[in-house]
């Protein structure tokens, strides 16, 4: 059965919001990757074995950040031919991104396996946990053409309205990761090893879903003519494509950056800083879905030529957007100290002197939450407008606010000041994309000052 979507009628928050509620819940799943592996890991393992994840997290998020950024921008371009039911364009522009994604796939996995060791040593990870980290970034790259799969394949259905699919597919992902992870950690022994191998295989899984979902979308049944490649097409795409998955990487490397920084602090601040990154992920899961949300809804709507309805969703997604913010922000404040609990086992003065590294962090980035919810938004809707360059400049605002502030603030503060960090790489990529979203609706302008559409 058909489940496609259109947002270009109807109330611009109601789609929204039940767009981004499935996406949320997918998204919500599919943290319980990193949260499973890092609960379990954490104790059965102890302090050193989720430090050892910890010390190989940004890297992950290097090739993960830069699979979502060539998926979702391609998927732009997705979302505006169906806008404009322009089907034939649409099925040609899925084609061509699946070419592209399986040359950077096999890029990025080459590239992962050849620097992953010298990109821990440059991190100055400590040779206590530098086995077990080097273990669970190579099998995680082995991941990476399974990783872009499923990320093509969500982001295709999402631009065409579908996210339910993801959302079951990331439901039976989760779980099927979390059982694996209780049988090959501590039942098989296998370690953190292990629980990179779970993350890989329930993705799989994940991924043969979709796929089987997509085969059943009437408007992306191929015909042959559709099957040929276009270089022109693949410039477009790229040009979509390439500024998300770049910012995604100096993000990245930015925070590589101040993971070498936590590294000299010790196994015990690396374990506890770990098991609150962990917590992030959930900290932003709905900004993140009202992202994916405004983008397809940016991108239909400008494929349908319907303007004003961009600005008029823009405003309800941010006010929907600060409001859940303030009430994860609440539940952290209030709750965090238990849910951080579950990420680190030991002797209890171990516990108690990673728990309050853990927590001190967790306050900070609760406080600050709005901030992280505006910058989701904002640049989502700038990307589904077709500009990707202007969040780019956001991503390179990030990279300078987070290094800078964490190579200079413990100089003066000591480990105080790398828990501004973040907040500071929020606040700066916040300022570049107030100024990017007026110069974007401007532009979409008519000569008169109305508004198509």
């Amino acid at each position: 059965m058909d489940s496609t979507r259109s947002m270009t009628s109807g109330s611009p928050a109601k789609l929204i919001l039940f767009f981004a509620l499935p996406l949320m819940l997918g998204n919500l799943f599919q943290q319980l990757y990193t949260v499973a592996d890092a609960m379990i890991v954490g104790q059965v393992l102890g302090v050193s074995g989720i430090a050892a994840v910890g010390s190989a997290e940004w890297m992950i998020w290097l090739s993960l950040g830069m699979i979502q950024g060539f998926t979702q921008g391609f998927s732009i371009q997705t979302a505006q031919e169906f806008g404009a039911q322009k089907y034939d364009r649409l099925r040609r522009a899925v084609i061509n991104s699946v070419f592209l994604c399986l040359i950077s796939a096999a890029v990025m996995l080459a590239a992962g396996q050849i620097f992953a060791a010298p990109l821990l040593h440059l991190m100055h990870t400590p040779d206590a946990i530098f086995p077990d980290a080097l273990l669970y970034m190579r099998i995680m790259f082995w991941g990476i053409p399974v990783t872009m799969a499923y990320n093509l394949l969500a982001s295709v259905l999402r631009s065409l309205g579908d996210g339910k699919t993801p959302l079951y597919a990331m439901v039976f992902a989760a779980i099927l990761n979390i059982v694996l992870d209780l049988l090959f950690v501590p039942v098989f022994g296998t370690g953190v090893g292990g629980a990179a191998a779970a993350t890989v295989i329930a993705q799989f899984f994940s991924a043969v879903y979709c796929f089987a979902k997509i085969r059943k979308i009437e408007v992306l049944h191929m015909e042959k003519s559709d099957l040929a490649l276009d270089t022109r097409l693949h410039m477009r795409l790229w040009m979509l494509g390439f500024p998300m998955a770049f910012q995604n990487a100096v993000i990245s490397v930015g925070g590589m950056i101040v993971q070498s920084v936590i590294n000299r602090f010790g196994v015990i601040f690396i374990a506890g800083f770990t098991a609150t990154n962990k917590l992030y992920g959930m900290l932003e899961v709905a900004a993140t879905s009202y992202g994916f949300s405004m983008t397809t809804y940016a991108g239909q709507n400008l494929g349908a030529g319907k303007i004003k309805r961009i600005r008029t969703g823009y405003r309800w997604a941010l006010l929907i957007a600060l409001v859940t913010s303030l009430i994860i922000s609440a539940v952290m404040i209030f709750g965090g100290r238990d849910i951080l609990r579950c990420f680190i086992s030991g002797d209890a003065k171990t516990v108690e002197d990673a728990l309050a590294v853990a927590y001190h962090y967790l306050f900070i980035m609760a406080v600050c939450l709005p901030v992280l919810y505006y910058l989701h938004v904002t640049r989502s809707c700038i990307q589904g407008m077709g500009n990707t360059v202007l969040p780019m400049m956001s991503g390179f605002a990030e990279f300078f606010m987070r290094t800078g502030c964490a190579l200079l603030l413990p100089r003066m503060m000591g480990q105080e000041g790398i828990f501004y960090a973040e907040i500071a790489a929020w606040a700066g990529a916040d300022l570049v994309l107030f100024f990017s979203f007026l110069c974007c609706t401007h532009k979409l302008r008519t000569p008169d000052g109305g508004f198509h559409g």
